[in-house]
């Protein structure tokens, strides 16, 4: 019931009635002017009411009357009546009846009642009510008022005491809420105060409201108070304390901060008046130190005094709370002592309560956040919250620092140094030394031996003080051990609760906020305030390493669960805010504690970077700040849980876990799962540990990567309790889910993990090198899970996963490597199976990038890998063989990527793959890949490791190309789209299409690849599989060569084949002639193949002739490609370099092959195939590839082009020659073509060596030349038309060279005759056939002269033929010399004693049946072309007559005696012929030097200088001397009648030969016994016959025959005269002794010739005798007489014949004439 409504009101009238009569009932006696005042008061009381409507409102207007009476009540000082009248006072009060006036009224009488000390709770009651019911007391009545309750407040009742000491608070609070209700009504109206005027009058309070006025006024008397000066409103104060002073001040403060806020006016006086105060009584608190003697001291200082010090610190938590805004500077002031009062040095109790003020503030993050923003953040000012976080860190850590332990903990912070610290009171409690062994149940904290208990002292976020509440002590209270530890615990906890919740609530928001940004404009890019961040960066940096220090030691020290668990909690927290706020080094120095904690102390583990030598305490300093970290104590009292192996090298053998090992482990766990995004880098710390403690526990990775419990034979080692062995399954567990949620985790934050994974990985690679050790392959088989759970966006981590695991498999450790496959390939296999989304067929990208790791592994050199990657091949193709795709280069790839240096195991799995790809895969892969099946099946057969591979290969390979033929025209449809599809990318991008053997049709290109890779097999090593590879290549071509397009023939001819030819040509001619040992022992190598050499022969020989076979068959096809021309030349080449090989075999085939190109006959061509031979024709000249292969081959240059030979052979200009003459032409260009290698062939082939031949020089064998020879007149049948004088001049060198060359002598018992058998070799029969043809052809030319133009042409080789052939003649006598090689001549070792000389001796042939059969050939020849203008000009029977001079002059001496009969007769054959001609043409002079040849050749014969073998028959000389006689006649029936068409000089020495034949003709060697018929009587005979027949002839028809007679006759007579004279000297000096015997009869002879003569001179006429020769006659005469003295009987009886006839002469002188008379 309110107290206006009308029944409220008329209760009060009744009361009022009632207390007044009451009154004036009690004063009738004593007080009669009370009893009236009381009465009268009745009837106003009731007048009031009967006049008003609004009685209250009439009430109050006259309230001072209405009081009166009781006021004079209150007067009497009666209890009764005092207590009576105060009741109805209030009363009044209560309903507000009491105007100003009365209050006042009422005022002073309360003030009297108490002086006199009456009532004193009733006044406080009343003024309570007074001041509270409305606001009618103000200013000096209100002051009034307040000192009354303060003096009630300092009387001796302690009732009255406290009473009044409430009273006052309330009533301070009334005046206050009265200036908030105040503020309140105004606050719509602004108005404007006038400007305070500085600050020159205190009491300048103009500005303010009535009751704002009042409150101010009581602040500032307050504040003078507490600070012992008099008040300026509360007159009449008479005492006060500071205590109470404080806490009223402390209470307005609290209670109203917003009046301070608002009104400048408080604001001052808070920061003028409140702030020093508070400043200059902590003076005593800071000075003081415990424990410095105040003697020592000049001044005593002032002690601190703990209820106003207790005081100070709740009014500072206020100031600092409420108004920290207004007093920056003030605060930053407050709390450095706060600071300062945690230092050690401050009592005990100092310290208990600055650690709750510091509790308070560590509740409140938002004031936190403002220090931070205030002081931390700002230049030049102190860091107050880092000083305080860490003021509490070094509290925490004082307390564990036992009494003169030396070592000081504490903060090197503006807040104080480190002093030695001495604890306070020395608490009761368990002792220090009193648990060392045993387990204690109380929470509490151990470290180094100190045993710091554990409280429970608030609820977790408030700061419930003890000790700042402690408001009626007066003495210091005793703190219990562990009660400021656990305050500071707690405090650490709320101020990381505080700030974390706190950032996180704002970093929510943010994000949101974020989100709808971009839901409303998904076009703009969010950007968060930058200044939020800051702070909240700035505040964790500046707490961290503060917290860090202190939550590592209380985590180390904890023994109670549930503290660890809160300290991790804190710690978990910190780690994961870093995290979020991308504070990486304070996220990872939080992160390494929990990893320490995890792990047994001094675990030595690199990524914490704990040095475990380093016991006592490290000091690490981030930004500047050096905080002590205490390291762990080592003897921790916790339970021991797990003994396990060590995964790093460690002092000891093993490592114990403890159970708070476990625990932490756990919330590393929980960090790693629930904060997996903001870990970044740290994962790496996070796993390490993890693994480490994995490797402890035991274990070990399963299938798919989960760790599953149990050891490998690792040893009894780890010994695990079973509370663990329960906890094992979970923590496996746990991991495993932890991996699984990092499908959870973002992109960036999974390539965290991923890269984590991947460096603890490398540091168990790098663990498990160099030592058996089994590896750790934690990190291996976590990233397998990873990948595994995100198969979803596996693009992302495919490549650093992958690209480490690759890594892994090249370790040499088996056990990781293994594993690092393992992973590797589960990882393909299952990225392959995945359905993914596009799925993989429309997805080529990702196909290639998963496949991509596995074609990686080929590089990997351990084979056990390299298996495993097979097989995982194996397994692809078998599984997803037909959708492979765009993968099957990859795919391909590997299979192929085998090297030789791997094991046949490898290369048998591999090639498995790709057997099992050609058989069932060709059709379902891209036509594009068909050339890398191509390439791989190749690159079989090139590796050595197995030669069956190598050559069933070559069986796979012929297996595609039939594949090819069969699918041909899908395959070329298919290959042409995508041909279309790359170039149009290609021109795109403005390059050009770069693939092999472009421009070639794009499946003609498949085949080329085919060819080329079995071209490539062609020069394999090994002769097996050249020679599988070669045959393929051949047959290949041969049944599928079809299919190629023209222009594509063009690239086989040059890239393949010629390729080939280039390569096997090198390698044989480089190729080792060390003899192969046979291999295996078992197997035997025939000795035609004992040398690399000898194998690559085999190889060159199959290689050309299957290129010239292809040549052959192909030859139209070939012939339409434009440069057929040059291709010929090439392989004409090629042969030519392979015929001049130093390998009989080679060197024979490749003839062979010359043949075989050279038997062809030109297809008829199309006439409209016209245009290609004018591009033939026009072909610039042509160079051939100076000649490197064989010995001192000059390079031969090539000047004249097709076009000029042609027209130097047609002798015009060459005019585009009819369609039907095309192919002729093209064709003679080809033949000559051919002509030109031949005769290079030839030439270098029988060129002699040059140099000494001590090093044995190759030597062609027979057969090769003989062949070589041979290809001669097939050749020449297509050449003949232009076959020149030069061009035959080359024939007959290589003729003649071939001829000469000798053969070794091993092989020649197969070749030579026995040298009875005059028999030709086949290469001499070879020669002689070559240069009939020649001849033959020059019959027909002359047949058709009529027509051709070129009759001269042959007639011009004649001589050269002759030539020829006269040297081939010289042979019989002469054998060739070959270059400077020692040769034996067969024909020496006369009657069949053929010696095979040593091997490297050469023999030389036998050459005389070959010369012979060439003698033959000149004779006949000549016998068809003596009247020839060439014959006759080149003087060709002066050179057969100079070429049988030989064997005639040798005659016995020759090396066969057939040869000089044969050279006889056909000496006079040719004379015969001959001799008509010259004299036909002796004018001429062409003749002139014939015939002094012809004289010396008549001259050797007959009078040789050779004799008759021994051993020759009578019958023999005989025959032998019916031949001299022949030519004598021939002289006599040939020569001397013609003797005016023959030279005199020449029948000058036929005379002479006559001469000497007629006399001295008999052999100085015979025996006495032959002598009559070796004296050759008969040839003598006809000689002198011949000389006198020719001496006189009576028909002298000319004067040159009678020089002729006369010639003769001086000759005879002369000769005479000598052998005469000679006779007689001997005769004279031999005395007695006969002469020899040859002498006797020649001068018989010579006698009997001059009897003769004397016969003839009678017969003849005197005309024609010479006077001259009368003369020579007689002078005989003398010399005969002289004979006369001889002693020998037959002499004489000559002497007489001759001297008979001299009588004719006896004739008497006819006189002389005189001047020319007779």
């Amino acid at each position: 019931m309110s107290t206006s409504s009308p029944e409220a009101v008329k209760k009060l009238l009744e009361n009022m009635q009632t207390d007044l009569r009451s009154l004036s009932m009690e004063c009738k006696k004593k007080f009669p002017p009370v009893k009236e005042a009381a009465e009268s008061g009745i009837v106003k009381i009731k007048t009031i009411a009967a006049r008003n409507t609004d009685i209250l409102a009439a009430l109050k207007e006259n309230s001072s009357e209405v009081v009166q009476p009781f006021l004079m009540g209150c007067g009497t000082k009666e209890p009764k009546i005092t207590q009576l009248c105060l009741a109805a006072i209030q009363r009044l009060m209560s309903h507000e009846v009491v105007s100003e006036a009365a209050a006042g009224n009422i005022i002073n009488m309360l003030w009297q009642l108490m002086e006199n000390g009456l009532e004193e709770l009733k006044l406080l009651q009343t003024v309570l009510v007074l001041l509270t019911t409305n606001t009618v007391v103000h200013d000096e009545v209100l002051s009034k008022a307040i000192v009354l309750c303060f003096r009630l407040h300092f009387t001796k009742d302690n009732i009255t005491n406290n009473t009044a000491a409430a009273t006052v608070r309330q009533v301070v609070t009334v005046v206050f809420e009265r200036m908030v209700a105040e503020d309140e009504r105004f606050k719509g109206i602004v108005e404007q105060p006038p400007p305070v005027q500085g600050n020159t009058n205190r009491r300048s309070v103009s500005t303010l409201r009535p009751s704002a006025k009042d409150a101010y006024m009581l602040f500032q008397d307050l504040c003078q108070l507490v600070n012992a000066d008099a008040p300026y409103w509360l007159v009449g104060m008479t005492e006060m304390t500071r205590t109470f002073g404080l806490e009223l001040l402390e209470s307005v403060l609290n209670d109203f901060p917003g009046v301070f806020l608002q009104h400048q006016e408080f604001s001052f006086l808070l920061k003028e008046r409140v702030c020093p105060l508070v400043i200059k009584l902590f003076s005593p608190n800071i000075k003081f130190r415990q424990g410095s003697s105040s003697a020592a001291s000049p001044a005593p200082v002032e002690k601190p005094y703990f209820p106003i010090c207790m005081r100070l610190l709740r009014v500072v938590s206020v100031l600092i709370k409420h108004f920290y805004s207004l007093l920056v500077t003030e605060c930053e002031i407050f709390l450095s002592l706060l600071v300062k009062f945690l230092d050690g040095e401050k009592p005990q109790w100092l310290r208990a309560v600055a650690v709750e003020s510091v509790h308070r503030l560590c509740v409140q993050p938002h004031l936190l956040r403002s220090f931070c923003q205030s002081y931390d953040m700002k230049q030049h000012s102190t860091k107050v919250f880092r000083d305080i976080v860490n003021a509490l860190g070094s509290f925490i850590q004082s307390l564990f620092i036992v009494p003169n332990a030396g070592n000081a903990a504490a903060v090197s912070a503006p807040a104080g140094g480190s002093g030695s610290g001495v604890q306070g009171t020395a608490q009761g409690g368990p002792g220090t030394g009193g648990v060392s062994g045993t387990l204690t149940t109380q929470a509490a904290f151990e470290y180094r031996g100190t045993w710091i208990p554990l409280m429970t002292v608030s609820v977790q976020g408030s700061a419930k003080a003890t000790y700042l509440e402690m408001l009626d002590k007066v003495e210091p209270p005793s703190i219990p051990e562990g009660y400021a530890m656990s305050v500071a615990f707690s405090a650490l906890l709320d101020l990381v609760r505080g700030i974390t919740s706190m950032i996180e609530r704002e970093l929510a928001m943010e994000e949101e906020a974020a989100a709808e940004f971009r839901e409303a404009h998904p076009d703009q890019e969010w950007k968060p305030q930058p200044g939020a961040h800051l702070v909240w960066e700035e505040m964790v940096s500046a707490c961290w390493c503060g917290l860090l220090a202190a939550l590592s030691l209380l985590l180390d020290a904890s023994t109670d669960e549930t503290a660890t668990e809160n300290i991790l909690k804190a710690e978990l927290t910190m780690a994961s805010l870093c995290g979020r706020l991308g504070l990486v080094t304070p996220r990872d120095a939080f992160i390494t504690a929990i990893c320490k904690a995890s792990l047994p102390p001094h675990y030595a583990l690199t990524v914490l970077s704990s040095n475990a030598a380093n016991l006592s305490s490290k000091a690490y300093s981030i930004q500047g700040q050096s905080v002590q970290i205490i390291s762990p104590s080592s003897e921790s009292h916790q339970q021991v849980v797990a003994v396990g192996q060590p995964l790093t090298a460690q002092p000891q053998g093993t490592v114990v876990l403890t159970a708070k090992n476990i625990q932490c482990m756990r919330t590393l766990l929980n960090l790693a799962h629930c904060h997996g995004a903001v870990l970044g880098t740290s994962w790496q710390l996070v796993l390490a540990t993890l693994q480490h403690l994995v490797w402890i526990l035991g274990l070990k990775p399963g299938v798919g990567g989960a760790l599953k419990p149990g050891r490998a034979v690792e040893g009894p080692s780890t010994v695990l309790t079973t509370a663990v062995m329960t906890d094992l399954p979970v923590i496996s567990n746990i991991l495993s889910r932890l991996f699984e949620s990092s499908q959870y985790l973002d992109d960036v934050s999974l390539h965290h993990l991923i890269n984590a994974l991947c460096s603890l990985s490398l540091e168990a690679m790098e663990m498990a090198y160099g030592n058996n050790k089994e590896p750790s392959l934690f990190a291996v088989a976590k990233l397998l899970e990873t990948g595994l759970v995100n198969m979803d966006r596996i693009e992302i981590l495919w490549r650093p996963l992958t690209g480490h695991l690759l890594e892994v498999c090249q370790h040499p450790n088996s056990r990781m490597r293994e594993w690092g496959a393992e992973a590797l390939t589960a990882l393909i296999k299952a990225g392959l199976a995945y359905k993914h989304d596009p799925p993989l067929a429309q997805n080529q990208r990702l196909q290639l990038l998963l496949l991509n790791p596995l074609k990686e592994l080929s590089n990997v050199l351990h084979a056990d890998i390299r298996q495993k990657q097979l097989e995982c091949v194996l397994q692809i193709l078998q599984s997803q063989g037909d959708s492979l795709g765009p993968g099957w280069p990859l795919v391909l790839g590997v299979i192929g990527a085998i090297r030789n240096d791997q094991g046949e195991s490898l290369i048998r799995t591999a090639f498995q793959c790709l057997q099992l790809v050609v058989t069932d895969f060709l059709p379902t892969m891209p036509c594009t890949c068909l050339q890398i099946v191509v390439d791989v099946a190749g690159s079989f057969g090139l590796q050595n490791q197995e030669l069956n591979i190598s050559l069933t290969s070559i069986g796979l390979l012929w297996n595609i190309s039939d594949y090819f033929f069969q699918r041909g025209e899908a395959i070329t449809q298919e290959l042409e789209r995508e041909e279309e599809a790359l170039q149009k990318q290609a021109q795109e991008r403005g390059e050009t299409l770069n693939r092999p053997f472009h421009p070639a049709p794009p499946f003609d290109c498949l085949w080329l690849c085919l060819y080329a890779k079995l071209g490539e097999l062609c020069v394999d090593p090994r002769p097996a599989v050249r020679k599988s590879a070669g045959q393929t290549l051949f047959s290949t071509i041969a049944a599928h060569g079809t299919l190629l397009q023209q222009p594509t023939w063009h690239i086989v001819v040059w890239k393949v084949l010629f390729q080939l030819l280039d390569c096997v040509r090198t390698s044989s001619t480089t190729a080792d002639k060390e003899k192969i040992e046979s291999g295996g022992g078992n197997i035997l190598i025939h000795h035609s193949r004992d040398t690399a050499e000898k194998q690559w022969a085999e190889t060159w020989v199959l290689t050309l002739a299957g290129v010239a076979r292809i040549f052959n068959t192909r030859r139209y096809l070939l012939q339409q490609l434009g440069d057929f021309f040059e291709a010929w030349e090439v392989l004409l080449n090629h042969i030519q370099s392979a015929a001049l090989s130093k390998n009989n075999e080679v060197s024979l085939a490749a003839l062979k092959s010359f043949q075989e190109i050279l038997q062809i006959v030109t297809p008829v061509k199309d006439s409209d195939k016209a245009g290609d031979a004018l591009a033939a024709m026009g072909v610039p000249p042509v160079l051939i590839d100076p000649l490197s292969a064989s010995g001192p081959g000059r390079p031969l240059v090539r000047s004249d082009s097709l076009v000029e030979r042609l027209t130097r052979y047609n002798g015009a200009e060459l005019q585009a020659p009819p369609p039907g003459e095309e192919s002729a032409l093209e064709d003679s260009a080809l033949w000559w073509s051919a002509w030109n290698t031949w005769y290079r062939t030839g030439t270098d082939s029988t060129r002699p060596p040059s140099g000494p031949t001590e090093k044995l020089s190759f030597i062609p064998s027979q057969p090769f030349l003989t062949a070589l020879i041979q290809i001669f007149p097939a050749l020449y049948q297509h050449i003949k038309a232009n076959f020149s004088m030069e061009d035959l001049k080359k024939l007959g060198v290589i003729l003649h060279g071939a001829v000469s060359v000798p053969i070794s002598s091993d092989a020649s018992p197969f070749i030579l005759p026995s040298y009875t058998e005059a028999v030709l070799t086949s290469l001499q029969e070879a020669v002689l056939t070559a240069l009939d043809v020649l001849q033959k052809v020059g019959k027909e030319m002359e047949k058709i002269m009529a027509i051709c133009v070129g009759p001269e042409n042959l007639q011009v080789m004649y001589p050269a033929i002759f030539e020829q052939l006269l040297l081939f003649v010289e042979f019989s006598c002469k054998p060739p010399q070959y270059g400077r090689m020692e040769t034996k001549h067969v024909a020496n070792a006369k009657y069949n004693q053929i010696q095979l000389f040593a091997p490297a001796e050469w023999v030389a042939l036998n050459y005389v049946p070959f010369a012979e059969r060439s003698l033959e050939v000149v004779v006949d020849l000549y016998h068809k072309t003596a009247c020839h203008k060439a014959v006759i000009n080149e003087k060709v029977l002066q050179n057969i007559i100079k070429t049988l001079r030989m064997p005639l002059g040798l005659k016995y001496a020759c090396p066969s005696e057939s040869t000089w009969k044969l050279a006889v007769s056909s000496l006079l054959k040719v004379l015969s012929i001959g001799l008509p001609v010259a004299r036909q043409h002796a004018s001429s002079g062409k003749f002139d030097t014939m015939w002094p040849e012809l004289a010396n050749a008549f001259e050797d014969f007959l009078f040789t200088k050779s004799t008759p073998p021994d051993n020759l028959s009578i019958q023999e000389f005989q025959k032998n001397e019916a031949i001299d006689v022949e030519v004598v006649q021939l002289i006599s029936t040939e020569i001397l009648p013609f003797a005016n068409f023959i030279p005199k000089d020449f029948v000058g020495q036929i005379m002479t030969m006559l001469n000497k034949g007629s006399i001295h003709s008999q052999s100085p060697s015979f025996t006495e016994a032959e002598i009559d018929v070796r004296m050759r009587e008969d040839f003598s005979k006809v000689c002198f016959e011949t000389l006198l027949q020719f001496s006189f002839s009576n028909k002298v028809s000319t004067p040159q025959e009678g020089y002729i007679s006369r010639m003769a006759l001086s000759v005879l007579l002369k000769r005479s005269q000598d052998v005469l004279r000679r006779y007689v000297e001997d005769e004279r000096l031999s005395g007695r002794c006969p002469l020899p015997r040859q002498q006797v009869t020649e001068i018989i002879f010579v006698l009997k010739a001059i009897s003769t003569l004397m016969d003839s001179l009678k017969k003849t006429q005197p005309e024609n005798v010479d006077g001259n020769t009368w003369a020579q006659v007689i002078a005989l005469y003398p010399t005969l007489v002289e004979c006369i003295t001889c002693s020998s009987s037959e002499v004489s009886s000559a002497l007489k014949e001759a001297l008979g006839p001299f009588k004719d002469f006896m004739q008497p002188p006819v006189s002389k004439v005189q001047n020319g008379e007779s």
